[in-house]
């Protein structure tokens, strides 16, 4: 097994998603692609793809970007749902940051003529 393929598999999101210390006071934007996205389908095994963004306000808490990759990549020996992948990330993130505002959007590739886009924003669950 090469090095990355180890700390994929490996990788524990309680004990490996690291974050660090926001520095800045003033409200900025931090805005995050992931492209490759790759889970797997619960139901046949086949791989689904998708683009993942991420945008949020940090409060006292940034994301590493290794740290956030390995996790984003994890997801490719798993098993889940489009819906289930896009909510645990957002409940992760959102638990271990705590920003003033988070977004994520799950962009799936069309598969058996279906496009799935599922979205969360941390003002819709305030309401």
């Amino acid at each position: 097994m090469k090095y990355g393929e180890k700390e994929i598999k490996e990788f524990d999101v309680k004990r490996d998603l690291e974050i660090w210390e926001n520095k800045h006071e003033k409200n900025y934007i931090i805005k995050i692609t992931l492209p490759e996205f790759m889970c797997l389908c619960p139901r046949s095994g086949y791989p689904d793809f998708a683009t993942i963004y991420l945008e949020y306000i940090p409060n006292e808490w940034v994301v590493e970007l290794k740290a956030v990759k390995l996790y984003i990549n994890s997801f490719m020996y798993r098993n889940i749902s489009h819906e289930d992948s896009i909510n645990e990330i957002y409940d992760v993130l959102y638990s271990r940051l705590k920003p003033k505002w988070m977004k994520i959007v799950g962009d799936f590739n069309p598969r058996g003529n279906v496009h799935t886009l599922i979205e969360i924003d941390s003002e819709a669950q305030e309401k």
